[in-house]
């Protein structure tokens, strides 16, 4: 399902404008409709962030003509750019609380936005994503706060392949405890 609203959003709204979506999450806005978060690079190299919303109005039936209203139209008609900002003009992303699962993160531009991922996952995914192109396009790294940053910056041995990474890495560290845990303790002092 996410590769079909990939492919749909890269071919109504970010390939006319010349622009490649690197990465989108699905967000949670007081508006009606679908809201996301959308990470999309141009031809000039510049990074851009967005909120896209896509509403699907139902056709006028009064409009006379049925082929008036294509499928084509429609989408099109789906998807409309709320907001967007440089990723140059970021100056802070804050996730509020590392030690709680909260998908809620601040994006401090000249303003502060608030944004509410769908989970916390798709809010690290989204953060992995901006430090990645921060790092490679303004070679700056990301002014991160109140983030796990294992779960963001890859260590030695860890590369940035997102979430199946992290959980393998949860995972070997409750082996290694088990383990542990496991081993007898002698009792002699």
């Amino acid at each position: 399902m996410s590769s079909l609203l990939r492919e749909e959003m890269q071919r109504v709204l970010f390939r006319p404008a010349k622009q490649r979506l690197v990465e989108f999450i699905e967000i949670e806005e007081p508006s009606t409709g679908r809201h996301f978060l959308c990470v999309s690079v141009g031809k000039n190299k510049e990074v851009q962030l967005c909120i896209v919303r896509c509403q699907i109005s139902l056709p006028n039936s009064k409009s006379g003509s049925k082929k008036s209203h294509t499928k084509r139209s429609s989408i099109q008609d789906c998807y409309r750019r709320t907001e967007v900002w440089s990723l140059q003009d970021l100056i802070l992303i804050d996730g509020r609380d590392p030690d709680v699962d909260d998908p809620c993160f601040l994006l401090h531009f000249d303003k502060v936005r608030t944004v509410t991922a769908t989970s916390c996952s798709a809010k690290y995914s989204i953060v992995r994503a901006l430090g990645a192109l921060s790092d490679q396009h303004y070679q700056r790294s990301l002014n991160l706060r109140n983030f796990d940053l294992a779960y963001i910056k890859p260590t030695s041995f860890y590369s940035n392949r997102g979430d199946c990474v992290v959980l393998s890495q949860i995972c070997f560290y409750a082996f290694n405890l088990v383990c542990l845990s496991m081993c007898p303790v002698p009792l002699d002092a």
